[in-house]
């Protein structure tokens, strides 16, 4: 007489076979999900690595870097005139500077320079040497506090200057690539009248005196401006209309010159 399996033991010999199997894939399941966790995560370091370091190399579309900002408001102090000391004496030194070239040459100027500076040191050391030798004193080297003040750029200032130096460099290539290969028609004619323009600035100075006003320029006209800010603004605002009407005709007028739609 045949002998059946059992329902029970049958029943159980393939709970046994599809718990194993269910746990089996539960558990290969949830390595695969730690494995894509892991590796999702090892991508996002690997981006945000990438991303640090993107950061720290500038391009042409990052903002400058702090010291850019820094040094701008120094600048902007000295043009308006924040500290009349510090502003009257960086002005007359360059105005003192730019007339000398015009008078003699680069080399002339600078050996001059370093002549009077060199003049003014060694006749201080030796009316102070002179001094301690009479009063019997032991003051030490008058430049003794400059002379122990560091003047050595850090390895995170050298980089700080060559990533500004960097980010200014290709912004300039890359406008100027845009400019001479035509990208926009209309930027290419701007650039060529201003450098038309120059041209018969050029004929009338030469570059020293181009730089003499320039540096006259900077010195007045933002103390100008914000004293008369209002009055101004409402002139530079007419210009600027009759300018956009003026470029509006032209674009009409040269084919391909309208600018695309944003």
């Amino acid at each position: 007489m045949s002998v059946k399996p059992e329902a029970d033991s049958e029943g159980s010999w393939y709970g046994d076979d599809f718990e194993k199997i269910d746990r089996f894939g539960s558990t290969s399941a949830a390595l695969r999900d730690d494995l894509g966790d892991e590796r999702q995560m090892g991508d996002w370091e690997d981006e945000s690595s990438d991303e640090k370091q993107f950061s720290s190399h500038p391009e042409s579309d990052r903002r400058p870097l702090p010291v850019v900002m820094e040094t701008a408001s120094t600048v902007m102090e000295l043009l308006y005139w924040r500290n009349l000391k510090q502003s009257g004496l960086v002005f007359g030194s360059l105005l003192l500077l730019l007339f000398s070239l015009t008078q003699f040459s680069v080399v002339s100027v600078m050996a001059y320079l370093a002549l009077a500076t060199l003049s003014a040191t060694i006749s201080f050391r030796v009316y102070k040497s002179v001094l301690q030798a009479v009063q019997k004193t032991d003051e030490g080297h008058p430049f003794k506090a400059y002379l122990e003040v560091e003047m050595s750029l850090s390895h995170d200032q050298m980089q700080k200057y060559a990533e500004n130096a960097q980010y200014y460099i290709n912004s300039t290539l890359k406008e100027l690539r845009r400019l001479f290969l035509v990208q926009d028609l209309v930027d290419s004619l701007k650039f060529a009248v201003l450098m038309w323009l120059l041209t018969y600035l050029g004929a009338l100075f030469n570059g020293l005196t181009l730089l003499i006003m320039v540096v006259v320029s900077m010195f007045s006209m933002p103390v100008v401006y914000e004293k008369y800010q209002a009055q101004i603004d409402q002139y530079l605002n007419l210009i600027r209309t009759q300018v956009n009407s003026v470029v509006g005709k032209i674009q009409e007028k040269i084919p391909g010159a309208k600018r695309k739609a944003e």
